[in-house]
């Protein structure tokens, strides 16, 4: 069995290629293929996501053209 992979702050998990919601009390298979592929598609657009901010990051000394600054207020 695969880790079980979290969906940003939700209680929708991918584990084992299924996904499952996940409670205090249990947790509970999906089954509606339309909810899925919702599910699967924002998890590709999270894990772009993370991978363009971890590309931002590893790029030393080049400041950001797309975050204004606030002058440290906002």
């Amino acid at each position: 069995m695969s880790a079980p992979a979290p969906l940003a702050q939700s209680p929708a998990v991918l584990r084992d290629g299924r996904w499952w919601l996940v409670g205090g009390a249990g947790a509970v298979p999906l089954s509606d293929p339309a909810f899925t592929t919702v599910l699967d598609r924002f998890a590709e657009a999270l894990s772009a996501a993370d991978r363009a901010v971890a590309d931002l990051r590893a790029r030393p000394g080049e400041p950001s053209a797309s975050v204004p600054s606030t002058g440290g207020r906002r």
